[in-house]
Order: structure tokens, then sequence, then C-alpha cells
């Protein structure tokens, strides 16, 4: 019985040191997501858009428990950007030819609150590439009634491979099933206006501004 008292204090030890430490629920939740999209969900080619669901939690409010915390889009953006790749086989063409994906620059304008305890979902799609990097956009949008909460641009950045060629091999998949030729998407105004932004902002970094 003393024993057994041990046993079970050590491992609410250990449980409560893994906590402090790390955040367990975000990599335990990481590997679910990356588990479902890998074998539970349906594959989809490189330019579908991709759906994941979320709730607001006690976990994700603000100081004033009124709506979800600002930096918690970013963090569910994670979850959301795992299903995408592991999906559309993105990722592991990338590792396939030796190259990394960091994400360089991200962007979001919230436009209405997430309460706590609603529920959302969350579209991921790419919307144009260059030879450097891939650009998606990201919504939150409340299935209650279709509202747009907040909307995300973030930047892609590859590392040892061109997107390019990523994007033409992963592109091939629907040329052979539709028949159809490779099209690239001509690119946003605002992610124009957005790289030029972050352009000034790197070449006043370097001038030491």
């Amino acid at each position: 019985m003393v024993m057994t008292c041990y046993v079970i204090a050590g491992v609410l030890a250990v449980l409560v040191a893994l906590y402090w430490i790390l955040e367990v629920h975000y990599f335990l939740r990481m590997a679910f997501s990356v588990f479902l999209a890998r074998f539970i969900k349906k594959r989809v080619h490189i330019l579908d858009t991709t759906e994941v669901r979320g709730v607001c939690l006690s976990t994700d409010v603000d100081t004033l428990l009124f709506h979800m915390n600002n930096s918690r889009y970013i963090r569910e953006l994670d979850f959301a950007r795992a299903d995408f790749y592991e999906r559309t086989r993105l990722y592991s063409t990338i590792r396939g030819k030796g190259g990394a994906v960091v994400q360089g620059a991200c962007t979001i304008r919230y436009r209405r609150f997430v309460r706590p305890f609603s529920c959302f979902k969350i579209t991921s799609k790419i919307i144009y590439w260059d030879h450097q990097s891939i650009f998606m956009e990201h919504r939150f949008i409340t299935p209650k009634d279709e509202f747009v909460r907040a909307v995300v641009v973030c930047r892609q950045r590859l590392i040892g491979v061109n997107a390019e060629d990523i994007m033409h091999e992963l592109m091939k998949e629907k040329e052979a099933n539709l028949e159809l030729g490779f099209c690239k998407p001509e690119c946003p105004l605002e992610v124009k206006k957005w790289n030029e932004s972050n352009e000034i902002s790197s070449a006043n970094l370097r001038n030491g501004c």
C-alpha cells in the first residue's frame, strides 16, 4: 500500500515536472493532428483549401475572460498548417528533396472576437509562391454565422530547395487527373504591398535603423 502511494506520487511528480518544463498538451495535440491528417483524413491537392476545427477554451482566453487571446490565433495555425502540410504532401516533398520550411513572416487582421467556448474553423490555402517562399492564407470562421473573425497571411520560407520546383512537382498531380496546364496564381495586391513593407523593414535593419 505504501509502495503504491510512492509510485502514484512519483508519477504525479513526473507529470507536474513535464508540464512545468514543456507544454505537454501542445505536443500531444500536434501529434494527434499529424496522425489524423496522415492516416485518417483524405489527401487533397496542393491548391485545395483544407479545414480544421477548434474551440476557444478557458486556457485560450485573455486576462479579461472576454475573448480568445490574440496570441492564440497564431498558435492555432500550427495545427492548421500541420494538417495542410500532411494532406497535400507539401512537407514530405520538401523533406524528400533535402529541404526544410520555416515561417518567415506573418500578418494578422482581427475582425471580430471569438468568444469563450465558441466553436471556430480555420481554412488554409496557398495563394502565391515565388522561388524562395510559399504564401498561405488562413481564415478563422465561426460556423454558426460563417463570419470571418480573423484573416492571416503567412510566408513559409523554404530552405535548401526551390519553391517553384516543389510547387511544380505537386501541381503535376492535377495536370495528370484533370489535364490542366500548370497555372500559377497572380500575386494578390495585399501580398505585394506586404512584401514591400517587409523589404523596407529588412533594409532599415541592415542599415542599423
